[in-house]
Formats: C-alpha cells, structure tokens, sequence
C-alpha cells in the first residue's frame, strides 16, 4: 500500500521532473521524447549516451540538462591526444611534505559531459569504466569516492565518420541508454533561427533544482514496486537477445538490471509507484539495441540492432494484469 510519504516523494518528483523538462526544452526544441528519456536516466542512476551526426544538439542537450541542475560539472572534450590521467587524476609528488598528492580529474564532478567521446583511443575511454560503475576511481592503490548523484552524458559521432574509434563493448555496456536527436523538424528549425539566432541558449539557463533535491528523487524511483511478471519480462526480452539468429552478442546482466531501474523512473515520471510490462516495452529499444552486435550477415542486409530489438519485443510474451502471459498483439 502506497504510503502519504510515499505519495508526497511522487507528487515532489513530478513536479521537479517538469520544471527540468520544462528548462531543457526551452534550449532543446521539438524533442520532447529525448528530454523525457534524459530524465529517466538521471533518475536511474544511470549513464547517457547521446549518438547523432554533427550539429543537431548533442552537446547542446547534455550542457542543458547539467546547467538546470545546481550541481558540480565538468566537460571533458576527448581527443586523440587525452590520456586516461585528464581523467581519473594523477598523484604528484610534493616536494615540501615529502609525499605524493593526489589531483582529481575531471571526472570528480556530479554530472560530467564526455564529448565527442569516441574521437580519443580506447584506452583513454577505458578510464572511464570503473568509475561508471563502482562511482569511484583508484589510483596508485588509493580508492577515491566520487560524489552523488554523479552521471556521464557522453556524445559521439557515428562510428563511420572521419576520426573516431569504436566505443569498447565495456564501454557502451556502461551506458544505461543511447539516443539520437535526429533533425529538427522545419518548424522546430525556423523557431530556432528566431529565438536562438543572436545568442545562445544556455546563457539565460538558470538552476531550477540542486543535487541534494535529485538525490532525494532517485532514492523515492528505488521505491517503485516491480512485480514478479515485469521482472521476468525483463528477463525475456533480454534472453531473447542473446538466442536471436543476427546477434553475436547479445544483452548482458548489467543490461536487465538498467532496464528495469529505467523502468522504475519511467514509472515514477508518469506518477506510479508500480512499474507495468508497457515500461520495460518502452525503453527496450533505448536501453538495449546499443549493446548488441549484428551478425555479418544481419549488417549485410543492413539490419540495425535497434530494428532486432523492436521484433523481439513484438515478439516475447507479455504478463498481463492477473499473472498469466499473452503475446503481444501487433
């Protein structure tokens, strides 16, 4: 039974979600879909990863959602030439003390924009992994806490284009979601030259909630209840994954438990303390198909992941209300 405390932390979420929605979109215009996703990681406690060609606001929307939150952030702009200590940090030597001193990277941030991440080499990328997942870094056998809530907003160009590397599987199996912002529509792009032709748009961005309130929010999604079928669902479509003919690698552990805390934040963004089989639904393609390896076979019939991802959801049983299992009606 859903308690007042319970209900107030869903009321108190609804209504901060919006005022960071609503800040957003006012930089990120006519894409309501990829700012509602943004949330839904943050809330997660997960990592976004933003892929789209050149100019359509990848860098844009990760500034955007760091600035409407008052917090600590940090940019790191990788290249070929960044090595793995700009980020995690290096210890010096102090000369007067007679003893090494550690100097934090730019990953000792409670939101870090990682862009055009795939432009560095892996090894560099790698430095982010443990932080990504444990929320510290070692160094020189020292463990360093990183601060919360802390999240990575990374950008990349298609793999295809001139000057970068293929994310690591480590790598993008760290990321709780992908999406693309794709063009605008003419619409949305007129509105732009008009509004934002003289100055850019994050210069009247202001705060409109702090950490300590985002913190407070993911701790009432952690509430959400899952049921035993949406679990098993999740399960499903992620086993499917890893038997399905055109994948040679499918979805791991870590890809089941992202997908059903992203569930629980969409569930508490649309005012549920319950999580329902059309959650998972929803996210399964944003959470799942960046993970996943085509067969060669499948890239030859230029087969995406994502398009694999949306049959196997069409395809896997879904629970209904009373426990029992039905296929989904196309």
């Amino acid at each position: 039974m859903t308690t007042f405390d319970e209900r107030a932390d869903l009321r108190d979420l609804s209504r901060t979600a919006d005022r960071v929605r609503g800040s957003v979109e006012t930089v990120i215009e006519g894409k309501p879909e990829v700012v509602q996703l943004s949330l839904t990681v943050l809330l997660a406690e997960g990592h976004l990863l933003i892929e789209d060609v050149p100019g359509v606001g990848k860098t844009m929307l990760a500034k955007a959602l760091a600035r409407s939150i008052d917090c600590s952030v940090r940019r790191i702009q990788f290249t070929p030439d960044l090595l793995p200590s700009d980020i995690t940090g290096v210890s010096v030597y102090d000369q007067q003390r007679r003893e090494f001193e550690f100097k934090p990277g730019a990953v000792f941030a409670q939101i870090v924009i990682g862009d055009e991440i795939n432009r560095a080499s892996p090894k560099t990328q790698s430095a982010l992994l443990e932080s990504m997942e444990e929320r510290q870094v070692t160094i020189d056998g020292h463990t360093y806490e990183l601060p919360e809530p802390f999240m990575v907003v990374a950008t990349q160009n298609p793999v295809e284009m001139e000057g970068t590397y293929p994310l690591p599987e480590a790598q993008r199996d760290r990321f709780m979601a992908r999406v693309s912002i794709g063009y605008p529509s003419p619409e949305a792009e007129l509105e732009m030259l008009d509004v934002h032709g003289g100055a850019s748009p994050l210069d009247g961005l202001n705060p409109v909630t702090h950490a300590h309130e985002i913190g407070r929010l993911v701790e009432a999604v952690r509430g959400v209840h899952v049921a035993e079928g949406v679990r098993r669902y999740a399960v499903d479509l992620v086993a499917a994954t890893r038997a399905h003919a055109e994948l040679r690698l499918g979805a791991s552990p870590r890809a089941t438990l992202h997908l059903l805390r992203a569930a629980r934040a969409a569930a508490a963004l649309a005012g549920r303390d319950f999580a329902l089989p059309d959650d998972a639904q929803a996210l399964a393609v944003p959470v799942l198909a960046h993970r996943l390896l085509p067969t060669a076979q499948a890239q030859l019939n230029r087969r995406t992941s994502e398009q694999i991802v949306a049959e196997i959801v069409r395809s896997v049983p879904v629970p209904d209300p009373y426990g029992q299992r039905r296929a989904r009606s196309h």
